[in-house]
């Protein structure tokens, strides 16, 4: 468990949460510029001395103002990834890898260098210099070396920001590796809502110095009354489990947790029983009476109308839905929400194009 207890004044900012977070996974700590993100994360690592705070790491107190309790940034088991890499330029790789393994005790070392570069993949570059290396390769040397201090928390903040799309398209598949196979918990800050989908299991949404909701980010990103939900880019995450492929289509077909209903997925082949975990954003989502058997949207859930809300654009609205326990969301206009009649409880068929899932 992960308890983060801070209150900060600045003129003109005051961070104030109380947080109480998984101590496993991956928590993304999520908002717009200005929110807050950046200075909880600072104040966990004790980069910044909030007056008023409590940090434990699951049996480990950092902080504790009443009892005048501060263990200085250099003494807590952490790891802190920055936007930018930060390498020692006349290093090569494999010394500025071995400077992060050096801050560490060897008895005390939980990640090896092997373990480290083969998760980041990066064993071909041990003998370049950080000018020789494109973004994306500069922040997995990072983030090696930050894991090679055997941390017992990993703050990131906003790793991919400083990358171009191509570059985070290369990194994301070893945060997703870091995700599956360390058992170190991740505080994650960014701003980028489909980058957190893809990696966050817990979600803190905070606005203005405070925190506007906390939880599992499936259950999160489905709640209508937070601004999450008002972004063209709303969404669910879904976490299936592979339960057949079609080799000639290229087609994944995923069974939802706890129900029999299945989706399909254009993507690369996958062993069964592995878990997947895709977005599927509130826009790809039409709504019908009936199921319509003819058609080239391969995916149609019977779903429950849970509730609705207004859309920030006042001709949509969005539509909450429960496809057997697993919660959807749907934009669609006023007009459409009329001819069909929804309406809390109202059975209806949910369709989404297998082309429009993002895995």
């Amino acid at each position: 468990m992960i308890e983060a207890r801070l209150k900060l004044a600045y003129s003109g900012f005051g961070l104030d949460v109380d947080l109480h977070l998984p101590g496993r996974g991956v928590t993304a700590l999520f908002g717009q510029s200005g929110s807050g993100k950046t200075t909880c994360l600072r104040c966990i690592a004790g980069l910044e001395r909030a007056s008023n705070a409590f940090v434990q790491i699951n049996d480990e107190v950092w902080q504790d103002s009443e009892k005048g309790i501060f263990v200085p940034p250099h003494k807590r088991a952490l790891g802190y990834v920055f936007q930018e890499a930060s390498l020692f330029p006349h290093l090569s790789v494999l010394t500025n890898l071995q400077f992060g393994l050096k801050r560490i005790a060897r008895n005390q070392r939980r990640v090896d260098m092997a373990q480290a570069t083969e998760l980041l993949g990066i064993g071909h570059l041990l003998e370049r210099h950080p000018q020789h290396l494109s973004g994306g390769e500069r922040q997995r040397v990072g983030i090696a070396r930050a894991l090679l201090t055997s941390p017992k928390l990993l703050l990131m903040d906003e790793p991919l920001a400083a990358l171009d799309s191509q570059r985070k398209s290369e990194i994301l598949p070893y945060l997703q590796r870091l995700h599956d196979e360390l058992d170190i918990p991740v505080l994650y800050v960014s701003h980028a809502q489909d980058e957190v989908a893809r990696l966050a299991d817990h979600l803190v949404l905070l606005d203005n110095g405070k925190a506007l909701a906390s939880g599992p980010i499936g259950e999160t990103l489905a709640r209508l009354d937070l601004p999450l939900a008002m972004g063209d880019d709303a969404g669910v995450v879904i976490e299936g489990q592979v339960i057949s492929y079609d080799h000639d289509y290229q087609l994944l077909c995923l069974q939802l947790p706890d129900t029999l209903l299945s989706i399909r997925v254009t993507h690369s082949p996958m062993e069964i029983g592995q878990a997947l975990r895709c977005k599927v954003q509130a826009r790809d989502i039409s709504l019908t009476l009936h199921n319509t058997e003819h058609s080239s949207i391969l995916n149609r859930l019977p779903v429950t109308v849970v509730s609705e809300m207004p859309a920030d654009n006042a001709a949509h609205v969005l539509i909450r839905l429960d496809a057997g326990g697993t919660p959807l969301l749907a934009r669609i206009t006023r007009y459409s929400r009329d001819q069909l009649g929804v309406h809390a409880g109202q059975q209806l068929w949910a369709q989404i194009k297998a082309v429009a899932v993002l895995a």
